[in-house]
């Protein structure tokens, strides 16, 4: 009986352990809950990207429902989802503001030459400081924001042409009312 018991103990720990492996695999990496959603976005006021001497807020945005796009140069996910920003700026849905970060202008600014510039301007931060504010676990990730400066909606990830018509068209239009 005392040698049985020997191996249950580890056995027991073991499908534990399998249990928690399983459940943490079903999880959807994209939905990793934000503390910021619902909440008033922080407040930041930094350079533009196209121009150091103009500053970009996000008080200025008050009173308009609005995306704020994480996006950097050296980011691969950032490059397969442009396309789609391009394509969402072109429906004229929602204003995108972009946030330039832990970037050079330079090469911020040639990034969106080549690929094009879907936002209605991008503000710069190279240190990642307000990045940090808003929670940012890598990019792109993407905010919705109402009119009255509350987080409505994060995504982690690149955005997809599922997002846009399953989450940001009726969220937006159910903001704008």
């Amino acid at each position: 009986m005392k040698s049985s018991m020997r191996y249950l103990l580890p056995l027991a720990l073991f499908l534990g352990v399998v249990v928690f492996l399983f459940k943490g695999l079903s999880l959807n990496p994209r939905e990793v809950p934000s503390p910021l959603v619902g909440k008033a976005a922080p407040d930041f006021d930094i350079p533009q990207l196209h121009n150091s001497e103009a500053r970009f807020s996000n008080k200025e945005m008050l009173g308009q429902v609005w995306l704020l796009n994480v996006w950097a140069s050296w980011c691969v996910a950032c490059r397969h989802e442009h396309p789609v920003l391009v394509e969402l700026e072109k429906q004229n849905i929602v204003p995108i503001y972009g946030l330039n970060y832990k970037d050079s202008q330079q090469d911020g600014i040639r990034w969106l030459r080549q690929f094009g510039n879907p936002y209605v301007l991008s503000g710069q931060d190279p240190e990642g400081d307000v990045g940090f504010d808003y929670g940012v676990y890598g990019v792109p990730e993407t905010y919705l924001i109402d009119k009255e400066g509350i987080i409505r909606h994060k995504f982690i990830g690149p955005v997809v042409p599922d997002d846009i018509e399953q989450i940001i068209k009726p969220m937006v239009q159910e903001l704008s009312l």
